[in-house]
């Protein structure tokens, strides 16, 4: 049955590839966004599709739509720029869930949040499930989305218990592919930038620290799984590759797959930049039937093909 579906901060990364997945499955979608780290570019080829619709507008301030879902995607995801304006951070993922929450429960729809690994902050349990509650530093300079997204949360769980509003909470690990903005400060983004340009790649820490990469389409259909499970299933459920890797093995692999000159250059780790990230999906394999089918040789290959034409 065809949709009228939300999308948040849809013409972002993943908006826009969850825009794609949606209209393929036959929907009509709305996206929203105020284009603060959203890119007309992303969403460019879908502008002439009749079942597509663009709003630019800032979910700070409330919408009054029509609509069967929300997906709550709105909020800049990279420190570069989630900590420019780190006020308007913390608002976006607060008050823009409040409004969001406050148009479902209207509606009786159901709405799901982008939530992140972030909430778990500098993880002193590895790798981190679902029940880890999280070591996060409530004042430093990522607290803007850390806690955002916390609180986001939080909101989310008293919407459903409170006014028994349908809700789907999941947590998105390291997350790549086309359609990354080239200067968002994230590690992929930045070797592969780096590497095109024969740069010295910049590491910060000693490169032991480790990540967890899971491509694009894979991000994007563990959310359309998780919007369409079972009602009683709410989350927060973690959807990420469990693969780990330590960033002088990423850095090695993107300087092999650009034919690359560049040279390592380590620089001191910023502060609370977590040292080990990787998600448990035991959940996500039982109640969604799913886990990430991409590599990271194969996806990084599709990436680095994509920022060839765009830098």
């Amino acid at each position: 049955m065809r949709k009228r579906i939300l999308i948040t901060g849809g013409a972002g990364f993943l908006g826009s590839h969850l825009s794609d997945r949606l209209l393929k499955e036959g929907n009509e979608v709305i996206c929203l966004d105020n284009f603060f780290t959203g890119n007309r570019a992303n969403i460019h080829h879908l502008l002439d599709n009749k079942n597509f619709e663009l709003i630019r507008h800032d979910v700070t301030f409330p919408t009054y739509l029509e609509v069967d879902e929300i997906y709550n995607l709105a909020c800049p995801a990279s420190p570069v720029h989630y900590q420019f304006d780190p006020v308007q951070t913390t608002k976006t993922s607060v008050i823009g869930a409040i409004n969001m929450l406050g148009l479902a429960k209207r509606l009786k729809i159901k709405i799901l949040q982008a939530s992140t690994s972030e909430v778990y902050g500098d993880p002193e349990v590895h790798p981190q499930p679902e029940t880890y509650k999280g070591n996060v530093n409530t004042i430093g300079p990522r607290a803007c989305y850390d806690e955002g997204k916390r609180c986001a949360e939080t909101l989310f769980f008293d919407y459903h218990r409170q006014h028994n509003v349908n809700i789907k909470v999941m947590r998105i690990f390291n997350t790549y592919g086309p359609r990354m903005h080239p200067n968002d400060g994230r590690v992929v983004s930045n070797f592969i930038v780096q590497a095109l340009k024969n740069e010295d790649i910049t590491i910060y820490g000693d490169g032991s620290q480790t990540r967890s990469f899971c491509y694009v389409d894979d991000l994007i259909d563990g959310m359309y799984k998780l919007m369409n499970s079972r009602n009683e299933f709410t989350g927060p459920v973690n959807i990420g590759n469990p693969t780990e890797f330590t960033m002088i093995e990423l850095a090695q692999l993107v300087i092999e797959l650009t034919n690359s000159k560049s040279k390592l250059s380590f620089r001191a780790l910023p502060q609370d930049d977590p040292l080990q990230r990787k998600p448990t999906i035991e959940l996500a394999k039982q109640e969604l039937s799913w886990e990430p089918k991409i590599a990271l040789k194969e996806g990084l290959q599709s990436t680095i093909n994509y920022f060839s034409q765009v830098i």
